[in-house]
């Protein structure tokens, strides 16, 4: 499976702004946008001002690395999202929302999404009892992910349940039970990402 294996943190200093990609490091000092914002190679810190097609391959850009997916992957979920009734760039967002590691990070069983990827990746999780292990797997109401028991034991998600954070609305977790479900589909003012999407739109009717 295809995927991103540079360094996180060049990503933000590329966008030029948080992507949240390291979980609670992005919140310290450490984090690398914290002391260097300009973007990373030879000529960043002459970054110019961006035109029309420039700012929307950026969000584009922005809202992959965000979500973890790679060009293909993001194109055919737009495609998905075009086909769908109702508006093409809030379709797209909760597509995305509903993928099995967002949703495992939404539900605070991982510190971000990247993290949540990997959980799932090595079989942490089941999806409505049974084995679930592809990240980019589409949810819908009424699905349940859980915490595999062999898994409890972990320091790891010990420390995940008692650190246990807000969750949205569109899930209900059991933090005990180390388990989750989805009551409703995720709607454009659930997502609190800096997101305009209509760019996104634009830059793919082209």
């Amino acid at each position: 499976m295809a995927r991103y294996t540079g360094p996180s943190c060049r990503l933000c200093r590329r966008e030029g702004q948080k992507l949240f990609l390291k979980g609670d490091r992005c919140y310290s000092d450490k984090c690398a946008l914290n002391r260097r914002q300009s973007a990373p190679g030879q000529h960043g810190a002459r970054r110019g001002k961006l035109s029309g097609y420039g700012t929307q391959l950026r969000e584009k850009q922005k809202v992959k690395r965000f979500y973890g997916v790679l060009e293909t992957q993001f194109r055919t979920t737009y495609d998905r999202a075009e086909k769908m009734k109702g508006i093409t760039g809030e379709n797209l967002l909760q597509l995305l929302e509903l993928r099995l590691d967002n949703v495992v990070f939404r539900l605070g069983f991982a510190n971000s999404r990247k993290e949540a990827r990997q959980m799932v990746t090595h079989g942490h999780f089941t999806l409505n009892g049974h084995k679930a292990d592809i990240p980019s797997m589409t949810l819908a109401i009424g699905d349940v992910i859980a915490l595999k028991d062999k898994s409890k034991s972990s320091e790891k998600f010990k420390a995940l349940a008692e650190s246990a954070r807000t969750t949205p609305k569109w899930v209900d977790v059991d933090f005990e039970k180390m388990e989750g479900k989805i009551t409703a589909l995720p709607v454009r003012d659930d997502i609190d990402l800096p997101i305009e999407e209509h760019l996104i739109v634009e830059l793919y009717s082209k």
